[in-house]
């Protein structure tokens, strides 16, 4: 591998996980209200990486080179406006820029990065800018995700993301939106597109759509760490969060069983269960126990109670299915969507068969570009005794998915029949 193409690995790797982090430490020090120059920042400090590392060398803490490279380029902005704004004297100017390398530099400790992002999610999850917009800028900005990772976990095309990204973007400008983080009593009423945005950001992390990577467990500890900190907060410190917590342990659980080592996805019903953590499912009963208190039932309540159910079942035939699929009718009630009716119908083949499971895949429409639900349809065949229809499915689900590990999947699956 040549030194630039390896530079250039490392500089897409570091602007995936580190981006959002970037962009929100900045934000403190520009001000909510400049989060487009905060993102332009953060891309011309990654345009300098590339261009420099190939010829100079990488640093020996890339991560730390990145972040001082993007303070200079903040306080650079600073001080030219400052110069604007024709500052009285010297004197005071001197002061000014005292006063600004004072305020950055604690800002660029790696304990305090992580606040500044829960800071950066409720500015952005501002009631004037559609819940949908906001919860794909918080993908974009915070978890680094691309337009076409972000239209997945929203089951859309691209062109409908960064249209909304454009939209939400144009509506602060022109209406002069202040990005700022509530207090006190307005905090909480931007709580549920905060723990939507941090729910899909772990989804993203569980499932992602990158092409080599089927968990990013980068995301999904960042998601992780994210609702922790809302846990630990006084106003926000509500069931759901609890919920939301269970949830992501029980599945976080289950990480280092779900790849083989030809690196193909194991499913529920194959894995080796004693390769489960068995901490983190303490953990989950433990933070699933103290969502219990008040009478708020939130579909993470539900999801996790239907993880929890597989993480302590014995065997795959063992698990509790009828009530799994009880709570699946609860969390449709709840959430109608089609990719919950989806699951559910894994659920209702374990209690009624394939037969009545087949009948309610195929009635659910919006999912015609989505390889889980032929995925899902094609097992359903198979399990019916029914492999031309099965190996029809496969293929369709092959053809879609852009995830390597699902593709190794598929093709053995096709082998198989």
């Amino acid at each position: 591998m040549s030194a630039s193409s390896g530079s250039n690995q490392l500089v897409d790797h570091l602007f995936r996980h580190e981006a959002g982090r970037m962009a929100s430490v900045l934000t403190c020090m520009l001000g909510f209200d400049r989060l487009e120059l905060a993102e332009d920042v953060v891309h011309d400090t990654m345009v300098q990486a590339l261009q420099s590392w190939p010829f100079q060398g990488i640093p020996d803490n890339p991560r730390a080179w990145l972040y001082r490279v993007a303070k200079n380029k903040a306080l650079d902005v600073v001080r030219r406006e400052n110069r604007l704004r024709q500052i009285s004297s010297d004197a005071d100017y001197l002061h000014q820029q005292d006063v600004n390398d004072a305020m950055a530099q604690p800002l660029f400790f790696d304990e305090d990065i992580t606040d500044s992002q829960l800071r950066m999610l409720f500015a952005i999850c501002h009631p004037a800018i559609a819940l949908e917009s906001q919860m794909a800028m918080c993908l974009k900005i915070l978890g680094g995700l691309s337009v076409r990772e972000i239209a997945g976990a929203f089951l859309t095309n691209e062109e409908t993301v960064t249209k909304r990204l454009y939209r939400a973007k144009e509506k602060i400008r022109q209406e002069g939106i202040r990005l700022e983080v509530p207090a006190g009593a307005h905090l909480p009423g931007r709580l549920a597109a905060v723990l939507k945005s941090i729910y899909l950001l772990f989804n993203e992390g569980y499932n992602s759509l990158h092409p080599d990577t089927l968990i990013r467990r980068d995301l999904c500890e960042e998601a992780t760490r994210l609702a922790l900190l809302l846990a630990q907060t006084p106003r926000t410190q509500v069931p759901a969060v609890d919920a939301l917590l269970a949830l992501m342990c029980f599945q976080a659980a289950r990480f280092d069983a779900r790849i083989d080592e030809d690196g193909a996805i194991v499913l529920l019903a194959d894995q080796d269960r004693r390769r489960w953590n068995p901490d983190l499912i303490r953990k989950g009963q433990h933070y699933l126990n103290g969502s219990a208190e008040g009478n708020a039932l939130s579909e993470y309540h539900l999801e996790a109670g239907i993880a929890m159910l597989h993480c302590v079942a014995p065997t795959y035939a063992a698990t509790e299915w009828p009530t799994v699929l009880h709570y699946y009718d609860l969390l449709l009630a709840r959430k109608p969507s089609p990719v919950v009716a989806l699951h559910r119908a894994v659920a209702l083949a374990e209690v009624e068969g394939p037969v009545s499971a087949i009948r309610a895949v195929s009635g659910l429409r919006g999912l015609d570009t989505n390889h889980y639900y032929y995925a899902i349809l094609g097992d359903l065949y198979e399990r019916n005794n029914q492999p031309d229809l099965a190996r029809q499915h496969y293929r369709q689900a092959l053809h879609l998915t852009p995830s390597t590990p699902e593709k190794k999947l598929l093709a053995r699956k096709l082998t198989q029949l």
